[in-house]
């Protein structure tokens, strides 16, 4: 990757994915989780947006491969209903499997 098209993100536990491309979303989403254990950061909410289902189904299957992903559901009303889902990270070591 071009170092110059390297955009900084705030690694605060809320990944608003409405700003990439659904091609970067696997990818992302994977580092970005991988960044939020880095920093003991083990809740996360991801904003996929409601539209036609596509990007949340395309998170959930990330998710759901992901050893180190202890939970993972659709948000309350509160968080974003549908167009977020709501992550639990296993504590542990980043990079590794436990």
């Amino acid at each position: 990757m071009d170092e110059h098209n390297v955009i900084e993100y705030p690694i605060d536990g809320v990944l608003d994915l409405h700003s990439f491309s659904p091609k970067e979303v696997r990818d992302l989403v994977e580092d970005y989780l991988e960044a939020c254990r880095i920093r003991g950061i083990n809740e996360v909410r991801i904003i996929h947006g409601k539209g036609t289902g596509h990007l949340r189904r395309t998170v959930h299957s990330v998710l759901a491969r992901l050893p180190w992903v202890a939970s993972f559901r659709l948000a309350g009303i509160d968080a974003g209903g549908w167009g977020a889902t709501l992550v639990e990270l296993k504590p542990g070591q980043p990079g590794r499997h436990t």
